[in-house]
């Protein structure tokens, strides 16, 4: 699949990681419908930082359909709530 991290690039990521990342997905959901800014912003990061680990980088010319987008690593609470998806969440699954 391929992710755009907005502002940043695209990554290519097996499907096979998915279930990992769905776990920073759930966990940065339940942070925003408490409104914990701190954990939100902390398990973005995370959840960012774990797709460019685990994603290989696109070259910057290459211009593939993004299957998933996600925000940048400073978007807000309320612009991350627009992004969700029908589940909730970011990541689908």
């Amino acid at each position: 699949m391929i992710v755009r991290i907005m502002g940043e690039g695209q990554v290519k990521l097996a499907d096979s990681h998915f279930a990992e990342l769905n776990k920073l997905d759930d966990e940065l959901l339940a942070e925003m419908e408490s409104g914990d800014g701190p954990g939100f912003r902390t398990t973005l990061h995370a959840l960012l930082d774990k797709v460019r680990e685990l994603g290989t980088p696109l070259p910057d010319d290459a211009l593939e359909p993004s299957e998933l987008i996600l925000p940048p690593v400073d978007a807000s609470l309320e612009e991350v709530r627009e992004l969700l998806g029908e589940d909730g969440g970011l990541i689908p699954g």
